[in-house]
């Protein structure tokens, strides 16, 4: 068994993981100002209050596990997005207070409406830069990071970081199309359009600006016989599209969230094809950033034990709070 293949799913997974659950969490921040009445945003508010902070979970076993178990990569990789990493982390601690406070004031509520949008804004915000200056490339030389300080500000990086926010904005929009009702569902359902168009365009435009940072990512889509190979990527992400759309306008609950979902799956697949099997592209294997094989056995064995749990209780909570929110109840 290639531990470093089965780590490097563990990690994938983590972070997969923490954009789908905390990307609709993100995305009902993001969404805030447009709901109108304070009652919209409670309601708002309580649909994920629950589970919000257990999102967060998979954040935390994503850096650790990259610290833990590729600890060359995350020499490299952080030196890189010092300041969109330390940007997300205030902006999820404002975010976090904001959540906490807002419930117990009723004369400086605005204030904790607008520290919650503004930390959701850039949290989001500073991943898709993080993962824009991941995926155009990271200066290396020797084992370290040869870049300077602001080589994770480009255009790539800020579009990635634009394509983040409205797709996070179309989780979130989803989301409460999902769990609520009344005034707050009909707002999101009319937001879900505008943002679906916009997610749309921005993966559009990133996936056809991606090929052309490194060859090997051209060569992987556009090369023969990989472009029959990779070919399903974007069908799929049509049929998703369709499916969006549709069940947007049919009047559905459920499947828009679900459809919004799978876009953002299809783009986590088309990453791993444009990254195997390196971990810092275009030089840097899975294998090279590796920690020695007892470390990641012995990791191994306590991921074994902690990941399913946190699965189990992640399924415990979205289970006990099933179905739709209604105003003026939930969480004070």
């Amino acid at each position: 068994m290639d531990l470093a293949v089965v780590w490097a799913f563990l990690i994938a997974f983590a972070v997969i993981a923490y954009v789908i659950l905390d990307g609709f969490d993100l995305g009902v921040g993001i969404l805030f100002p447009f709901l109108g009445r304070h009652e919209s945003r409670d309601t708002a508010m309580n649909s994920v209050a629950p589970i919000w902070d257990g999102n967060e979970t998979w954040l935390v076993l994503g850096g650790g596990g990259l610290f833990a178990v590729f600890p060359l990569a995350y020499a490299i990789i952080m030196p890189a997005i010092y300041a969109p990493i330390i940007v997300m982390l205030l902006a999820l601690i404002f975010r976090g207070v904001a959540f906490e406070y807002r419930f117990k004031t009723v004369r400086g509520r605005f204030l904790w409406d607008w520290s919650f949008f503004i930390g959701s804004i850039f949290a989001a915000f500073s991943q898709g830069i993080a993962l824009g200056t991941l995926v155009q490339g990271i200066e290396v030389e020797g084992r370290a990071y040869a870049g300077g300080w602001f080589d994770w500000l480009t255009p790539f990086s800020l579009a990635t970081g634009f394509a983040l926010v409205v797709g996070y904005g179309l989780l979130g929009a989803t989301w409460l199309v999902m769990k609520t009702e009344g005034d707050v569902h009909d707002t999101a359902r009319r937001y879900a359009f505008p943002l679906a168009v916009l997610t749309l365009l921005a993966m559009g435009g990133v996936s056809i600006w991606m090929p052309f940072l490194e060859s090997e990512f051209y060569w992987r889509w556009f090369g023969l016989p990989q472009a029959f190979y990779v070919a399903p990527v974007p069908l799929f992400v049509l049929f998703a599209a369709y499916s969006l759309f549709d069940s947007l306008l049919k009047g559905k609950h459920v499947r828009p969230f679900l459809s919004a979902l799978s876009l953002f799956l299809l783009g986590f697949v088309g990453l791993g094809i444009n990254f195997w099997p390196n971990v810092i592209p275009p030089d840097v294997t899975i294998w090279q950033a590796a920690a020695p094989e007892e470390s990641l056995l012995f990791l191994l064995v306590g991921a074994a034990v902690l990941i399913p749990m946190i699965l189990v209780y992640t399924a415990y909570a979205y289970w006990v709070f099933r179905g739709k929110v209604v105003e003026g109840e939930g969480y004070h």
